[in-house]
């Protein structure tokens, strides 16, 4: 194995994604983030990877990552990486870095990941910022992104000249915004949340052609700490905004009657085949569970239709939901900044605009 120095940045090359399977299904966070890498390594001009752990893996499923932008994939290979545990994955993917030494490392924001990251990045002496929401190392790229979502005088700000990643994430509860470098040390290294960054297409020629290097890692029963005797499921049902074609999301505005505008919500997302989603404060009072919130310390999502009941837009709730193809906001408040990113705005009470809305809406499919 190559000598490993964090601090010798020179020295690191390449942008990589931990790809998570879970008994033998790729997660679809490995494709948002191979997706989000392929744009960070055409600005670098440097090569993508994917990095598989499992044992005995369906190689068709580790080539189909070269459909969503790598260019190589590692497969380590071993009974000991069946399933997760933190000692062994940690190993095997320290190792792996130590040896060929990339510039960026990025992990889904998962169960599994959150455990992962921090672990790998205390290993290799290096920092790691986690939950982010935006990445860059274009400098142009990232003065862009600050012009649309900040109220920073970017034109007219020093910016240094260099390609360090600019990871961005929520800081102080979600109520700013923080852009973190990390020059000194290699590599540089972040977690995403599922759902931040969109898919690109699938590439049946990027499949075709992407190199997969099997490996088998210097593991044994010795490294792992932990026996895992048996796996338990929980059967808990979770909302899906991230995969919801439609999502119906209250916010702050049916505090007069939490339950009435929660079941309106629940009655409209029936009708239109969505799921309920919710703003922080929504969640924040216990009205809604947390899997239900849509933000940047909730879920980002990208549905066809987004419709916003009594949510005043507050730049961390936009953030999760300005990629939506429509959006439809209700909101007495006409001021509201909710409207500035809506497709179309009601201005009125949404306990009596909702239930005319799912009456109308009754009628279409009616005479369809």
């Amino acid at each position: 194995m190559a000598e490993f120095n964090a601090m010798d940045t020179a020295a690191f090359k390449g942008v990589w994604v931990f790809c998570e399977q879970r008994e033998g299904q790729m997660q679809t966070i490995s494709y948002q983030l191979l997706s989000e890498g392929r744009k960070l390594a055409n600005d670098l001009g440097v090569e993508l990877c994917g990095v598989v752990m499992g044992s005995g893996l369906n190689e068709d499923y580790i080539k189909a990552l070269g459909g969503y932008g790598a260019d190589r994939v590692y497969y380590l290979d071993s009974p000991l990486l069946k399933d997760y545990t933190t000692d062994g994955y940690a190993k095997a993917l320290c190792d792996l870095v130590m040896d060929k030494k990339p510039e960026i490392v990025l992990i889904g924001a998962t169960n599994l990941g959150r455990d992962l990251g921090p672990r790998c990045a205390a290993r290799l002496h290096t920092g790691l910022t986690a939950d982010c929401t935006h990445l860059d190392v274009d400098v142009e790229k990232y003065k862009n992104f600050l012009r649309t979502t900040s109220n920073m005088d970017v034109d007219n700000t020093k910016f240094e000249e260099n390609t360090n990643l600019k990871m961005t994430r929520p800081a102080f509860g979600g109520h700013l915004m923080a852009t973190i470098i990390c020059p000194r040390f290699r590599p540089q290294m972040s977690t995403v949340r599922p759902g931040v960054m969109q898919t690109q297409p699938y590439d049946e020629a990027g499949a075709a052609k992407v190199v997969v290097e099997k490996i088998t890692p210097a593991l044994s029963a010795e490294d792992i700490h932990v026996e895992i005797l048996d796996i338990k499921k929980s059967a808990k049902k979770l909302v899906d905004l991230i995969g919801a074609d439609v999502v119906v999301s209250v916010g702050r505005g049916i505090s007069s009657d939490p339950e009435k505008g929660i079941a309106l919500a629940e009655e409209l997302a029936g009708v239109l085949g969505g799921v309920v989603g919710a703003s922080r404060a929504v969640t924040d009072e216990g009205w809604l569970s947390a899997d239900h919130q849509v933000g940047q310390t909730g879920k980002t999502v990208h549905p066809r239709i987004y419709v916003a009941l009594g949510i005043s837009g507050a730049i961390q709730h936009i953030a999760g939901m300005q990629d939506s193809e429509t959006i439809i906001a209700v909101n007495k408040n006409e001021g509201a900044p909710i409207f500035d990113v809506a497709t179309y705005g009601l201005v009125g009470d949404l306990y009596k605009v909702v239930p005319e809305l799912i009456k109308q809406i009754r009628a279409i499919k009616a005479a369809q």
